[in-house]
């Protein structure tokens, strides 16, 4: 089953396809503007459950070094820009979409 993850920076959503079709949306967190998360297309490389500190109980972390998707120890922070560019999901989110997708998943982060 081919898995994809859409984010769209505009409306601070992350959006897991299956297939084309749209399994699930999730709020996120997004870059502040001094350190915007990053438009492209990318990878998840890995996979660190509890990394500790503001990265919450998950991280998965992207081709582009030092950018992930990850949980947060700060859940009044999704659905606003204040990372240094990472993508920012509630705990139990970043949980569940960590146990769908597998380390290779494309993702793409545009703005709409």
């Amino acid at each position: 089953m081919a898995y994809q993850i859409l984010i769209t920076l505009d409306n601070r959503r992350l959006t897991l396809l299956q297939n084309g079709q749209v399994i699930k949306t999730y709020p996120i967190g997004i870059g502040k503007v001094a350190t915007q998360t990053p438009v492209g297309t990318y990878n998840i490389i890995n996979k660190a459950p509890h990394p500790g500190g503001p990265f919450g109980v998950m991280w998965m972390g992207l081709s582009r070094p030092h950018y992930g998707i990850h949980g947060t120890n700060n859940p009044g922070s999704i659905g606003r820009e204040v990372s240094h560019g990472c993508i920012r999901m509630y705990n139990q989110d970043v949980l569940e979409l960590s146990r769908i997708v597998p380390i290779g998943t494309t993702v793409i982060i545009r703005y709409r």
